[in-house]
């Protein structure tokens, strides 16, 4: 059994403590791997009192990329200006509390576990998936507790995607649109494009991440039959940069404004989404408190690593993890070590099964001078070593475990400074940062 969106439901002693304990009573409700619907979750809901509609202003985010980078600078805009911030976001890394952020701050054990116990009691053994149990309990929460402000990420693809049971978001955010989850979504970019866009709502105004016009065009047309004003990156917004500052303009004025706190050169539009979409919400964000996106902090995008991994490299080498899982995000980490050209890069990289690993390899080999694939015995269908290593073109060499590939490294000769760049899998990003001793906070 899996999540919604195609996790795996992990038994209690997998996840952390208590609330895993409760999830794993539901697992056997429903057997599908992945079913996007919003029925059983809108049944569910109604016993519940419908928490869907008692909720402060929320901002929905869909898309491929950028989704949970996109939600962490809204959240560090949005508490720069002093307000109290719900998020939903998925999947969790480390523990399943990561997922839910109560007016600023990570849930509380016992109220999840008393949030998941109320959901399962409502929903009485009828089928469900654990997404939709997450979802719920969520928006239980989001209903009960103070707040100004829901940041909403979309598990995947957005039309009949759990969280889209929403029924009036205060606005719509849609980031860079590509190839994944084909199986589900639909093979064409404009497919995919329509699902994403099934989270606009009648009048609700829309931030949309520049896109290829294929997907660009069934965003306009869903946009323009519901009546919801369209903003998109590169025309309507535009955000430049001069090396020092952010420079930032739409309908509604300019903004001079710090470098995002994310690295990579995708972030400055990553950070002109929430910017875009804070302007378009009804929640009073004073100009100063755009800044807040040089705070910004969101594990496992070209995250630095301190801890116990790091110290397995020589002195002076830099150890970063990303996610980053399909081709749109190979081409994205591909710009990225343009920008490194100055030192070494060493790739480690791990991909789950389902993935597209010659698609998004192929920007990152090219530009490596090492690559080294692994799968972890802790990591949720990790592709075998040897699927990895043909899809790069047998350039790749076996790890075959992240610890392996470090000490590899290490024992080689090697140069005073270079980077290592652990990529390919939201679940072997889980792995390192649990090898790391990383904890959220």
């Amino acid at each position: 059994m899996a999540t919604q969106k195609g996790e795996p439901v992990k038994l209690a002693s997998e996840y952390e403590g208590r609330p895993g304990a409760v999830l794993a009573r539901l697992q056997d409700l429903y057997p599908k791997l992945i079913d996007l619907s919003l029925d059983r979750l809108e049944v569910l809901l109604a016993k519940l009192g419908h928490p869907e509609r008692a909720l402060p202003p929320v901002i929905h985010v869909a898309g491929t990329n950028g989704k949970g980078s996109t939600c962490a600078n809204l959240r560090a805009i949005a508490e720069e200006a002093g307000l109290r911030v719900h998020v939903m976001t998925s999947p969790h890394l480390v523990s399943i509390r990561e997922r839910f952020r109560l007016a600023g701050k990570l849930v509380d054990e016992n109220l999840l576990v008393e949030a998941f116990e109320e959901v399962a009691r409502a929903n009485d053994s009828a089928p469900i998936t654990v997404f939709e149990v997450l979802t719920a309990a969520g928006l239980l929460l989001f209903s009960r507790i103070p707040a100004d402000l829901v940041i909403l990420e979309v598990g995947l693809g957005g039309r009949l995607d759990a969280t889209n049971v929403v029924p009036n978001p205060a606005v719509c955010v849609i980031t860079p649109v590509s190839l994944d989850h084909q199986a589900f979504l639909g093979e064409t970019l404009s497919a995919i494009a329509g699902e994403k866009a099934g989270i606009i709502k009648q009048g609700v105004p829309v931030v949309c991440a520049a896109q290829k016009p294929e997907a660009l065009a069934t965003i306009h047309a869903r946009a323009a039959s519901l009546n919801a004003p369209l903003r998109v990156v590169g025309t309507d917004v535009t955000i430049t940069t001069d090396g020092v500052h952010l420079h930032y303009a739409d309908a509604d004025g300019a903004l001079e404004l710090p470098l995002p706190g994310l690295s990579g050169p995708h972030q400055i539009e990553n950070s002109a989404l929430a910017v875009a979409a804070l302007r378009l919400c009804h929640v009073k964000i004073p100009d100063a408190a755009y800044a807040g996106i040089a705070n910004t902090r969101w594990a496992a995008r070209l995250q630095r690593l301190h801890g116990n991994l790091t110290q397995m490299l020589p002195e002076g080498w830099e150890l970063y993890l990303d996610g980053g899982h399909n081709p749109g995000a190979g081409e994205v980490l591909g710009k990225v070590m343009d920008g490194w050209k100055d030192l070494p890069i060493h790739i480690i990289a791990g991909v789950k099964q389902s993935k597209d690993a010659s698609g998004f390899l192929a920007p990152i080999v090219s530009r490596a001078t090492s690559v080294q694939a692994v799968a972890e015995p802790g990591q949720h269908l990790a592709m075998p070593v040897e699927d990895i290593i043909a899809a790069s073109g047998n350039v790749a060499t076996p790890g075959p475990t992240i610890q392996e590939a470090l000490a590899r490294l290490n024992a080689l000769p090697h140069a005073p400074k270079a980077r290592v760049l652990i990529c390919g899998s939201l679940y072997l990003a889980g792995v390192a940062l649990a090898q790391d001793g990383w904890q959220a906070d």
